[in-house]
């Protein structure tokens, strides 16, 4: 039977109240984080990871941990290590990690070099014995310390484990949680870094977890409330003004966490022996809190953008590693806490480019050179307190990739109390 034109009408305009109404939802739900907004969102997201690197997770190439070694892409095909002539650099050794040039022997890796650049020993870091519920080339080693015992502790980006192994890269202790980012030794036997949104400490002999800082139930509720305007930033109003705020995905990004040792603590007279500096990447926030209260004793939103590794000096000053996300030049920031003043260390330069959006650490040496690791370029950097190269070195792959570095660390010739790590069996294939 043949439809009318008012019925074809009403057909077509109720199949357009379908549509416009389909619409506002989907824009209203991705306001509001109504379903299905979350779950399209992470099916997005999904399926652009697997198209991205389905190669990496085949076991087929290391596409996760690839990188080009700088903004045009372009690599040189004699690029590796170079020392500029006649330049200065802080004698010692350099440790690297990050993903292993040797992947039969292990999938992740810390080596270290000596002032000639030469390797000296090489830790092989298997995280399939730390953690058998995630594939080892889908998660991408990123904290590193290392003892004078000759053994090194490690944490995961997209991994749950941390570990400390010896240096032939046997297991000391691990153990399974949320752990990722930055650890650093406290001086007292204990190590700081993140699990989740938690900062925690552990014993470095046993991975034992002896106290728990939480941004969200300790620091955020401090102070009587008053700090929650610091860290409610990322926050939506979930069903109504009345129903309180809930907190959008990643909403901090926590990266780093150090405590102020006693020895340090007069230069700081602000703070107290053991309080924390910590970094949120996506608040730009660097803040100094006090433990046991969880109040803030200093906190400052920017200038940097999505920083990372701040650090405190003996001077009373910290340093921060400014991403500068979408700048294209990442750059040094010192800060005074006392009286907020600023200045910029470091920044690349034409002659001297230098920019990493994400990831990035730096270290002050005692001769005044500043190490850098510009991780999303797969490159380690000696600069000088001028600003000029002393060496580089691109951790290569292939003739078109280098591999991300996520730590580099200088320790001293006399570091290692029985000597430079040996080991005579490497460890197992991964």
């Amino acid at each position: 039977m043949k439809k009318s034109l008012s019925d074809r009408l009403f057909f077509g305009g109720f199949l357009i109240s379908l549509v416009f109404i389909a619409v506002i939802y989907g824009i209203v739900s991705s306001w509001w984080g109504w379903f299905p907004a979350k779950q399209v969102g992470l099916a997005h997201r999904t399926l652009l990871d697997v198209s991205t690197n389905w190669r990496n997770d085949l076991g087929l190439e290391p596409t996760r941990h690839l990188v080009p070694p700088n903004e045009t892409g372009e690599a040189s095909p004699d690029r590796g290590y170079w020392l500029a002539p006649g330049a200065v650099q802080q004698p010692g050794y350099i440790l690297i990690a990050g993903l292993s040039d040797d992947q039969e022997t292990s999938v992740h890796v810390v080596r270290m070099f000596d002032a000639t650049g030469e390797e000296v020993h090489r830790w092989p870091i298997k995280y399939a014995n730390f953690d058998t519920e995630i594939r080892p080339q889908n998660v991408m080693l990123h904290g590193m310390e290392v003892f004078e015992d000759g053994s090194v502790v490690a944490t995961f980006d997209t991994g749950q484990a941390i570990a400390r192994v010896d240096a032939c890269g046997e297991t000391m202790w691990s153990v399974v949680g949320g752990f990722h980012h930055s650890i650093t030794r406290s001086g007292d036997g204990g190590l700081w870094t993140w699990e989740g949104d938690d900062m925690v400490r552990l014993d470095e002999d046993t991975g034992e977890k002896t106290f728990t800082l939480s941004i969200v139930r300790d620091v955020v509720p401090a102070n009587d409330g008053e700090q929650r305007a610091i860290f409610d930033i990322r926050t939506i109003e979930p069903d109504g003004p009345n129903d309180g705020l809930a907190y959008l995905y990643d909403p901090f990004h926590s990266n780093d966490v150090e405590m102020l040792r006693p020895e340090m603590a007069d230069a700081f007279p602000m703070f107290e022996a053991g309080d924390l500096l910590f970094s949120l990447r996506e608040l730009n926030l660097v803040a100094v809190v006090d433990p046991e209260t969880g109040i803030l004793r200093w906190w400052q939103h920017g200038p940097w953008l999505k920083q990372h590794d701040p650090d405190f000096h003996a001077d009373g000053t910290i340093t921060v590693f400014d991403n500068a996300t979408g700048t294209d030049r990442s750059l040094i920031r010192r800060v005074d806490p006392k009286d907020g003043s600023m200045s910029v260390e470091f920044a690349g330069s034409e002659e001297v480019p230098f920019y990493t959006w994400r990831r990035g650490k730096h270290q002050y040496l005692p001769n005044g050179n500043i190490l850098l690791t510009n991780a999303e370029h797969g490159r380690v950097l000696e600069v000088d307190p001028d600003g000029r190269v002393v060496w580089t070195r691109d951790m290569v792959w292939d003739s078109t990739n280098n591999l991300i570095i996520t730590e580099a660390r200088h320790i001293p010739e006399n570091f290692f109390e029985n000597g430079l790590p040996t080991c005579s069996v490497m460890a197992d294939v991964q």
